[in-house]
């Protein structure tokens, strides 16, 4: 029994200091825009999944034709959206092969159909963490991609959207803390521009991980909508209920 007692301090005691030394390494996590209720900011994000990241990641759960819920016509999702061999009922499948995603980046890429939920912590919401993560990337020459992040350090996966961002660099400030000197991340340098202003890639992340969070739960909206209508009915029947009660005990009383 010591013995179990002992292991279960140990083993607390390490996760408490692995804790603690991940966040030593990561970053604030910025606020993502909500913009699940915007058509033209999810069909905007919707393009830009397609066009940048359908490529190595799938969305499994998700068919394309549930992109008219969007206001996306079925001949749109068709000429804009399809690859030559897919068909607008089939679900979203990286065209990347398995192996060779290992090969080169070390791991399969992840489904990301459910991804805003699954990444949420203590620093936000899924949706802010990845709003934070693609927007986040530095040259690093000393990484096979020649990329990392500060929100997910030796990051494996490539900045694909650097055309749209151009090259920045982390500005650190030395500070001193608990006696020693330390670097604290600032903000960003600009190193060279990209086919967008940084306002404009912001706005774009933007559209693209409310897509992601749209993605993960289509009928969030409407879940909502439908629950403020069941809580309004469910008042005024209880405000009935209570006068219908009254009214009833009044005579037995």
């Amino acid at each position: 029994m010591k013995k179990i007692i002992l292991g279960v301090i140990a083993a607390l005691a390490l996760s408490v200091g692995a804790v603690h030394a991940s966040e030593g390494n990561e970053i604030a996590w910025d606020k993502a825009p909500n913009k699940t209720n915007d058509l033209a900011a999810l069909q905007n994000g919707a393009k830009l999944f397609v066009n940048y990241c359908l490529s190595c990641h799938s969305a499994a759960f998700m068919r394309y034709n549930r992109l008219r819920d969007i206001g996306l016509t079925e001949q749109q999702i068709k000429d804009n959206l399809l690859f030559a061999t897919d068909k607008v009922g089939d679900t979203m499948k990286a065209s990347i092969d398995p192996k060779q995603a290992k090969e080169w980046f070390g791991a399969n890429p992840p489904d990301l159909t459910l991804i805003t939920r699954s990444r949420s912590g203590h620093g936000g919401t899924g949706a802010d963490y990845l709003y934070t993560y693609l927007r986040s990337y530095y040259p690093d020459p000393s990484k096979p991609t020649g990329w990392n992040n500060l929100a997910f350090p030796n990051v494996g996966m490539p900045h694909v959207l650097w055309e749209l961002q151009g090259n920045r660099k982390p500005v650190y400030e030395e500070m001193e803390q608990h006696g020693h000197e330390v670097q604290v991340f600032k903000g960003w340098e600009q190193v060279s521009p990209g086919t967008m202003t940084p306002l404009q890639y912001e706005q774009a992340v933007g559209d693209l991980v409310s897509y992601l969070q749209w993605m993960a739960e289509p009928a969030q909206n409407t879940r909502v909508r439908v629950g403020v209508w069941v809580l309004l009915f469910l008042l005024v029947f209880t405000f009935f209920a209570w006068r219908l009660n009254a009214a009833f005990w009044k005579d037995v009383k």
